[in-house]
């Protein structure tokens, strides 16, 4: 009863002007991130991070957070419409989506993936509020060396989920802890690669490294392409078509089953929206009643990735909030927020500061039924923007980021700084490096280095108090399951497919 009290306040909180203001704009920034193909979900959220320097902590995140909602939902329009998916969250509603749409049914697939993103976005709100509180009780047992351990499970969980090679995301992470590690040690007060330099006397900030490494070299990656994207042909009539009930109860199962997967990924740390979706559509063509069907536009291969993807959202933010540990790259992102604010997001934000805490899900809340609501009303002004020509967004996104950049400390050796990560971000991008690590181990290192030299300090040296203590343990053991499971898959892949390929032979 006391949550409902709380989250009854959140709301009353969330619908102040100047948050619902925010809430909107938000929504509507996260929409048109999703339509513009190129400019990700990451990128627009860590675009939009400077300029919440100003702002109040609570304003911040329901800006960041609608963002992230709205963010999963908005490439569904141009991926149904146009077979371009605004995000990688999006390549499996190509599938069924856009099939359905060329079989003359866009309007019914988009109102698919309307009521699919209103009813994951909505169960995933309802198990944050639930699991959050009950998680920051039980982290509230942990000392350094559990905080240590968990860093570090959320570290190398993105190394070992990530797509691509492991190699080249741990080296991609190594690279961006080392980055963390430029400035006055915490402990001892000695400078670290600072070079006689006074700006990497203060270290460097995380904001450069996000926005040049997702703006600046996503801009450059676009532009070694000559910005080539071909012009969108124009649809008339866009709208969107709901389903009625007699066909939502045919798909009602089908319909929880994906939402809770994207709840059980988003709580896995670095696993994110994308592996939802991709995973949901997976189970469906391999499970579903109509798994023969997947492929041919049926509307379970369309709720499928929606409702996984939108539902990843909730279980994302649950260890952000009760651990401090981001299950995203766009909750790292607003972990970045917490940190610019001076907050440090994990078991004691519950007990410090409650009332942020509970405006925070009461926005998740109103953003998913404002992010239906404009989606549904404003799809073809939504769609006009594909209007634009590459290069002018590209531009603008520029400008945002040298804005952004200056915007920090006002210092324009920030502004090489900015320049010098995008390069990195474009070397990262052409050698097949993922940036998430990068940014992750920016964000978390000085989390780690903290926990780690106090654990020292305290246990007096004891390096195995990590493997003694039952929580680090069981985490520490947890951790090197989910290293090991990437490497067990392939083992069991050649295991399988070996006899096989003898067999044929």
């Amino acid at each position: 009863m006391d949550i409902l009290i709380q989250l009854g306040h959140g709301f009353v909180n969330c619908l102040t002007p100047i948050n619902l203001i925010l809430l909107t704009a938000g929504i509507v920034i996260g929409l048109l991130i999703g339509v513009l193909p190129g400019l990700t979900l990451v990128m627009g959220v860590a675009l939009a991070l400077p300029f919440t320097y100003k702002m109040d902590v609570t304003a911040s995140i329901i800006l960041l957070g609608a963002m992230y909602v709205s963010g999963t939902y908005g490439g569904a329009f141009t991926a149904i419409l146009f077979r371009i998916p605004g995000e990688p969250i999006d390549v499996p509603m190509l599938w069924d989506g856009y099939t359905m749409g060329r079989k003359g049914q866009p309007a019914k697939a988009l109102g698919w993936t309307l009521v699919a993103a209103l009813g994951g976005g909505l169960l995933s709100a309802i198990v944050m509020v639930a699991l959050t509180e009950p998680l920051a009780k039980f982290a509230l047992r942990f000392s350094s060396p559990e905080y240590f351990v968990i860093v570090m499970f959320g570290l190398l969980s993105v190394v070992a989920i990530g797509k691509g090679s492991l190699a080249n995301a741990f080296i991609s992470m190594s690279v961006g802890i080392l980055i963390a590690t430029v400035g006055v040690d915490p402990i001892y007060g000695a400078e670290r690669f600072t070079f006689g330099s006074p700006i990497l006397a203060d270290g460097i900030e995380f904001l450069v490294v996000m926005v040049g490494a997702y703006g600046v070299g996503e801009v450059l990656t676009r532009l070694e392409t000559g910005f080539s994207t071909q012009p969108i042909q124009k649809i008339k009539n866009a709208r969107t078509e709901l389903p009625t009930w007699k066909e939502f109860k045919e798909v009602k199962g089908m319909f929880f089953r994906a939402s809770v997967i994207g709840d059980l990924i988003g709580l896995l740390p670095g696993a994110g929206a994308t592996i939802a979706s991709f995973v949901s559509y997976g189970i469906e063509a391999k499970f579903g009643k109509k798994k023969h069907l997947m492929g041919t536009g049926v509307a379970e291969g369309i709720i499928a990735p929606q409702a996984a993807a939108t539902a990843s959202v909730g279980g994302a933010l649950v260890h952000l909030l009760a651990l401090g540990i981001p299950g995203s790259g766009a909750t790292a992102v607003i972990l970045g927020a917490f940190m610019l604010h001076g907050i440090q997001p994990g078991p004691q934000v519950l007990v410090t500061s409650a009332p942020m805490v509970y405006t925070i899900f009461a926005s998740i809340f109103l953003g998913i039924l404002l992010m239906c609501a404009i989606g549904y009303l404003a799809i073809r002004p939504l769609i006009k923007i594909l209007d634009f020509p590459e290069a002018v967004v590209s531009a603008y996104v520029l400008i945002l980021c040298f804005i952004g950049a200056l915007s920090i400390r006002n210092n324009v050796t920030d502004l090489w700084l900015i320049i010098a990560f995008g390069v990195i971000g474009y070397g990262f991008e052409r050698l097949k490096f993922p940036v998430a690590p990068l940014v992750l181990g920016v964000i978390l290192g000085p989390i780690a280095e903290d926990s780690f030299m106090n654990t020292m300090i305290s246990f007096g040296n004891d390096w195995t108090v990590f493997f003694t203590r039952p929580i680090s343990g069981s985490i520490v053991a947890f951790t090197t399951i989910v290293i090991l499971l990437p490497f067990i898959q392939k083992l069991w892949v050649r295991l399988v497919t070996a006899p096989q390929t003898a067999g044929r032979k």
